[in-house]
């Protein structure tokens, strides 16, 4: 499982859900749909209509991953910060019975409201 407290994996900047689709199809369950998808440099995350998952790339060549699927139903509070004028990345941290928090970093112009809505929405 990823280690969460290391923020430094966290640092992340919006791609197209589509560059990455193909290779998380095979963890989707049937109805699930890729909704936004974040990346840093090697590892990534991706918000869906049912979970979060983060994807951890190991190893040398980061052929080797580590999934860590992260239920909407398991959360029990979130909360998010919004980017300011000097300080310019949001976060996204979220409490799960049986893991603790997880704090996702978001690099740039993230709509950080969009994804508590997202998150709100199937926690509420």
């Amino acid at each position: 499982m990823i280690d969460f407290s290391n923020g430094s994996l966290f640092k992340l900047q919006q791609i197209d859900p589509g560059t990455i689709a193909g290779e998380l199809q095979p963890l989707l369950v049937q109805g699930e749909q890729l909704v936004s998808a974040f990346k840093s440099v090697r590892d990534f995350v991706v918000f869906t209509n049912k979970r979060a998952i983060a994807v951890n790339a190991q190893g040398i060549t980061g052929k080797k991953r580590d999934y860590t699927s992260l239920p909407y139903s398991k959360i029990q509070a979130f909360s998010v910060e919004t980017a300011g004028n000097f300080d310019l990345d949001a976060e996204l941290d979220l409490w799960f019975s049986g893991l603790g928090k997880v704090r996702f970093e978001f690099k740039g112009r993230v709509d950080i409201r969009t994804l508590a809505n997202l998150i709100g929405t199937y926690v509420l």
